[in-house]
Formats: C-alpha cells, structure tokens, sequence
C-alpha cells in the first residue's frame, strides 16, 4: 500500500514537473522577442543596424582591433592590397575571413575608404544603454543617426507624444460613451418588459456577426455632409456604434444574472428604475463594466483602419504614426522599438488596473445560484 501511495505521489510530482516545464516554456518564447525589443529600444541606432541585441550580452564576436585608410590613388574596383590581403571593393564589402582568423571589412561606399580589421574575442557586458531613441521618437525635433553603412542621417523627429495624446482624446470616450448607453440598455432589456424586446434584443445581438469594414463608406459619406470627418467626434460615434452590440451582449449577460430579491426590496421601499439602476445596477456591475472597458480600450487604442478612414492625417494617433515610420522613414526602423513601448504604456497600465474584475466580468451569467 505504501509503494502504490509512493508511486502515485512519484506520479504527482513529475506530471507538475512537465505541466510546470511547459508553462515555462511557453512564458519564454513569448517574453524572448518581448525583452528583444525592450533592449533594442535602449541602444544606440549604431548598434542595432550592426549587431543583434543579444549582443549586449557577454558573448564572443568580432572585435575591431585596426582601422585603415585606403589612399585615393588605389583603383578600389580591381584587387589591392589592404591588410595584409588582396581583394576588391565588392569582395571587402561582404567581409573576408583571413586563415589567421582575423575578418577584414570595408565599411560605408566607395568614397569612405575605410577598412576596419576585426579579431574574434570574448565580449563582457557591452551595452551603450541610451534614451535617444525615445527622445527622438517622442519629439518633432531635428534628430541625427547613423546607418548600418555609418552614413549621418538628418531629419524631422516623428512627434509620437502628440499622437499618444490622440490616441487618449479617442480611447477615452470612445470606452465611456458605449459603456454608459450599454448598461441602460442592457438594464432595460434584462428587467424591463416593454412590447418587442426579445426582437429587439436579437436585432443587437446580430449585429455583433456583421463586419465593420461595409459600414465605413457610407459613414464616411454621411460625416463628409455633416462635416465631422477628421473630428474627435466622428472618431467617438463610429467606435460608440461598433462597440454597443458586444458591451450590451456582454452587461445583459451579467446584469440578468443579479438577484431579483434586491431589485423587488428596492421597488418596495419606492426606488424608481432610475435610482435602481444608478445604486444597485452600476456598482453591483462593476465587474463586467471592467470587462468591456478592457475590451473597447484596447480595440480603440490598437485600431488603424477606423482611425485611417475618419481621421487621417489631422490628428494622427499613435497606430497611424507608428505606420508612418515604416512607410514615411523606413531607414530609421529602429525607433519603431521605442515606438512601440510607448504606444503599450497605457494600454497595459488599463489592463493590469482592471485585471481582478476580468475574470469575474467574463464569467458573468455562466452559473446560476
């Protein structure tokens, strides 16, 4: 009996081990290219276009040991003699391995001249940590990097901290007004009884099928009449209508599943619907108004398409100035790093704020009793 109970705790414990070993493994592929990027964003434009950021720890790479000047006389496109090796331009611009183990590189074009001799070593911890890429990022200032070819490059900073401020002018009450006009509907549909509210109720309930993309002509065409395109306003209505059909699915769910004895003792003492819904409704649905909120704001925050098609330019928010990066400056990627960090500040700050009531929102209607 002992060895049976021995054997099954053995058992135990090393089906946690595996569960637990996976669940590891699981964690790190998916923080891997998280602290890639978080590290990325701290080092110097210099460093990210020639080595990866692993990099930063201790590991063994080519070291530069010599750099040397190629004299203007010297015809770069036949093959020369430079440290020690014959090659050509195109042949040095790939890098050649010399049998001594040294690598021997030209860096930049034909008009830099410049040959540097690296050696293979032991590399400690070698991070040139900076906040200039979020400096740059964050500003409309005149910036300068290098390129991976050590070329100076000068331009316009990208201005994200406007964008970031954008981007709350739109989240913010683009979660508030659908969560506001959701709970007095999902109120009504759950403890009102009024002629056609089952139909009613399903009406809302399709529309969670329909996709978003068929309504954006003709909204667009009706707010190019009204003259709301590229307002904070059309941003407001059109997330405030793509939103309602989950957040009132979603509170009539939860809000139907409250205790009706609370509801008839507030009718007895003489609470009207009104006074129901502000003191008993709204805290009791703390919860799965959390829930929602959680949904929207990220929706809101992450849209690109509605945000494109409504507001364009104007006033950019931070998904389009993240893809005016790429598609604007495409030679400066690597502020997209810092870029993106700063465009998951809010929204991870929303979610871990309101996380305790996810769970409970989601569970919400699930069990009776």
């Amino acid at each position: 009996m002992a060895t049976k109970q021995a054997s099954q705790k053995g058992q135990k414990r090393l089906g946690s081990l595996f569960v637990n070993g996976v669940l590891i493994l699981i964690c790190l592929i998916w923080l891997i290219p998280t602290i890639g990027v978080f590290i990325t964003s701290f080092r110097n434009s210099e460093d990210i276009y020639s080595s990866g950021w692993w990099t930063v720890f201790p590991h063994r790479g080519w070291v530069k040991v010599e750099e040397v000047r190629v004299p203007e006389t010297i015809d770069v496109d036949q093959p020369f003699e430079v440290a020690g090796i014959t090659a050509d331009f195109a042949t040095l611009r790939q890098g050649v391995v010399t049998p001594d183990g040294r690598k021997i590189t030209w860096i930049g074009n034909k008009r830099s001249r410049l040959v540097i001799v690296e050696e293979r070593k032991w590399v400690g911890f070698s991070a040139r940590l900076t906040l200039d890429n979020y400096r740059d990022t964050l500003s409309g200032k005149e910036i300068r990097f290098r390129d991976a070819s050590g070329n100076e490059i000068t331009r316009k900073g990208n201005n994200l901290g406007g964008a970031f401020l954008n981007s709350i002018a739109v989240a913010v009450p683009s979660t508030i007004i659908p969560i506001l006009i959701a709970a007095f509907a999902a109120y009504g549909f759950a403890w009102l009884n009024f002629p056609g509210r089952k139909l009613l109720f399903t009406l809302v309930v399709a529309l969670l099928v329909v996709p978003l993309q068929i309504a954006l002509v003709p909204i667009l065409r009706d707010y190019t009449q009204l003259n709301l395109n590229g307002t904070y306003l059309a941003m407001w209505l059109a997330h405030t209508g793509f939103g309602l059909p989950l957040a009132v699915y979603l509170l009539f769910n939860y809000i139907g599943s409250l205790p009706r004895d609370i509801l008839e003792s507030a009718f007895i003492d003489g609470a009207s619907h009104f006074t129901i819904f502000t003191r008993l409704i709204l805290p009791l649905s703390i919860p799965a108004l959390a829930s929602f909120a959680i949904f929207q704001f990220l929706w809101v925050w992450n849209d690109y398409l509605v945000a494109l098609v409504f507001l364009g330019d104007q006033n950019r928010v931070v998904t389009s100035a993240l893809a005016a990066m790429v598609g604007e400056k495409g030679q400066d990627w690597h502020l997209l790093t810092s870029g993106a960090f700063v465009s998951m500040i809010l929204p991870l700050t929303v979610f871990f704020a309101l996380q305790r009531y996810f769970v409970r929102g989601l569970m919400a209607g699930s069990v009776k009793g």
